[in-house]
């Protein structure tokens, strides 16, 4: 596939990164000469210095073949204009991220698909929703649904209370017969482990499970998580995803949100009915002390500064929060926020990756999650017919090295992926993916 990808930053970089590795012939423009001169030294593709809105750079980047034309940079009227821009110009499909969630209705998607926009993206909408769910099962580190939430995918770190320590797969499964989720993963040591009968879960396993609705509090058992429930919450950081986020948030929730710029603490007392807004710095623990930090549930920092978001979230847990989550933006800071105790993080690059990447794939892919931490990917594939999957039970096809179903969607009732299941066409089916796999794993449903 063509693809050609503006951006002005990590996001754009960091799925050309993804797609340039999955075959495909990639084009990057962006404005910033330095930056382009080191990725070409460092990815096979081609790369264009220059304003994305310009009919002559897009001719430049032949966007008349294209296949795919992603604009996501920061500003969306760039990205608005660039994939209108981009359709008359030729392209195939074009994908635009977009701030304001006003034009995600469905009249205003139906808009902008006449405008030439087939899909608009939002990462700070997305990244409030999946606080909120992280926040409504407070035990997981990550969590995604597929299939309307028919099967879920849960990132669970093992303490010392989970009762699966030291125990194999084979060995749970008989003490279990009836279990309604599947291990499809465990990260351990900065290794990922397609698990085996023989496996051994061990204490500090990330193990990422893929769950039924009726086999999530069996889940949680298991992994020695208690519930934990959430009232009283603090955001540092007003910004999108802060505003987002409360907005979600104030009308179930006590909400407290911290944001150090007096102009946007207006604009959101504004904004925010039910929201307490202070103006000041997140980072002030005197200040977090007099706005009751230990008596908060959970504590969210999504300031535009990374290492802020990981310092005041660390010290929101010393103080006693029991849940925290930010922002991490700089995805090498992930499995080092991990290790040293926050476990539920969000990153906007991947949550971006998570929606566009589906779109580049020969199989029909209904959802993808590009998960925090590690390089790897969970996919739902709709198995089409005559596809390879539908011809063999589980147990005989031959499931590529570094890949895993995990679970099966046929119409309204979902199952755990066990040997002799068969799958059907028009199935969706959850796989796990290492990177060098997905490709191999796109063939079985095409």
């Amino acid at each position: 596939m063509k693809i050609v990808i503006a951006g002005d930053g990590e996001v754009g970089l960091h799925l050309a990164e993804m797609l340039a590795g999955e075959y495909h012939n990639i084009t990057i423009v962006d404005p910033h000469q330095e930056l382009l001169k080191m990725v070409e030294s460092q990815m096979d593709l081609m790369t264009i210095t220059g304003d994305s809105t310009s009919i002559d750079v897009l001719t430049r980047a032949n966007v008349k073949r294209a296949d795919l034309l992603i604009s996501v940079l920061h500003e969306e009227q760039i990205n608005i204009v660039t994939c209108i821009l981009g359709k008359k110009l030729g392209a195939k499909r074009t994908i635009a991220r977009i701030n304001n969630v006003e034009y995600l209705t469905q009249k205003n998607i139906e808009f902008f698909h006449d405008l030439g926009i087939d899909e608009l993206v939002c990462p700070e909408r997305i990244a409030a929703l999946e606080v909120v769910k992280l926040l409504k099962l407070s035990a997981a580190t990550e969590i995604f649904d597929f299939s309307g939430g028919r099967l879920s995918l849960f990132l669970i770190r093992l303490d010392e209370k989970a009762t699966v320590l030291n125990k194999t797969l084979n060995q749970i499964a008989s003490e279990n017969p009836d279990l309604k989720f599947r291990a499809v993963a465990i990260h351990r040591g900065g290794d990922t482990i397609i698990p085996k009968g023989d496996d051994k879960f061990l204490i500090n396993d990330l193990a990422y499970v893929i769950s039924k609705p009726d086999g999530v509090e069996e889940l949680m058992a298991m992994s020695g998580k208690e519930k934990v429930d959430v009232y009283d919450v603090m955001i540092a950081g007003g910004g999108r995803i802060g505003r987002k986020t409360a907005r979600e948030l104030e009308n179930s929730l006590n909400v407290k949100i911290i944001e150090v710029n007096k102009e946007r603490c207006f604009q959101l007392n504004d904004t925010l009915k039910n929201t307490l807004v202070i103006n000041g710095d997140a980072r002030n623990v005197s200040l977090l002390k007099d706005e009751d930090i230990m008596g908060m549930d959970a504590f969210i920092a999504v300031t535009d500064n990374t290492e802020t978001n990981i310092f005041t979230c660390l010290m929101a847990k010393k103080l006693g929060v029991k849940k925290v989550i930010p922002l991490v933006e700089n995805v090498n800071y992930i499995d080092i926020s991990q290790n040293i105790g926050i476990e539920a993080i969000i990153n906007k690059k991947l949550i971006t990756a998570s929606h566009i990447v589906r779109f580049t794939m020969d199989a029909e892919v209904t959802s993808i999650k590009c998960l925090s931490g590690i390089n790897a990917e969970v996919l739902e594939f709709v198995a089409k017919p005559k596809s390879y999957v539908t011809k063999h039970p589980i147990y005989e096809i031959k499931i590529p090295h570094g890949s895993i179903i995990g679970g099966i969607t046929r119409g309204e009732e979902s199952y755990i992926a066990v040997g002799n299941f068969r799958i059907k066409e028009n199935d969706q089916v959850v796989v796990f993916a290492l990177p060098d796999a997905i490709h191999r794993v796109e063939k079985l449903f095409s």
